[in-house]
């Protein structure tokens, strides 16, 4: 009886780490904002996720160090409304060239935290000329006549 050969073993254990390795996606922002999502009935899933970058708006998670007042997070850190045009900027930077004009932006808004936070962003993104905005939210049951 023969032996089976081993030889090509190696290749394959390899083969299948880099594609994991390519296909897997990590999280690589910690969120360090409280937020409870709204909930809507007209909602839709977004396919391209590699095309959105997330601003996060709500209460810090550290409310003894940072308060109770809504923050905005950018990536891993706290910003203020004047810092978004600049990370709009950079992080279209990070994208491919011709990936730059489809970048979407996606808020993510505690349901407490009042409009006037939002609108400012909203302001700067639209002097940043990022104006695909998308809004997170959970999904609710349609209400309403038919």
């Amino acid at each position: 009886m023969q032996a089976v050969s081993t030889a090509s073993l190696p290749d394959i254990v390899f083969m299948l780490l880099f594609f994991f390795m390519v296909a897997t996606v990590l999280r690589t922002e910690e969120e360090k904002v409280k937020v409870v999502k709204p909930k809507a009935s007209e909602i839709e899933k977004i396919e391209k996720k590699h095309l959105i970058r997330y601003i996060n708006i709500g209460p810090p998670q550290d409310r003894e160090t940072f308060g109770s007042e809504p923050v905005i997070q950018l990536n891993d850190v706290f910003a203020t409304v004047q810092d978004v045009q600049n990370w709009v900027d950079k992080e279209r930077n990070t994208m491919r060239e011709e990936e730059q004009s489809k970048m979407w932006v996606s808020l993510k808004v505690d349901e407490d935290t009042k409009m006037k936070v939002v609108t400012d962003v909203k302001q700067e993104l639209r002097k940043a000329t990022a104006l695909k905005i998308l809004y997170s939210t959970n999904e609710r049951e349609r209400t309403g006549s038919n």
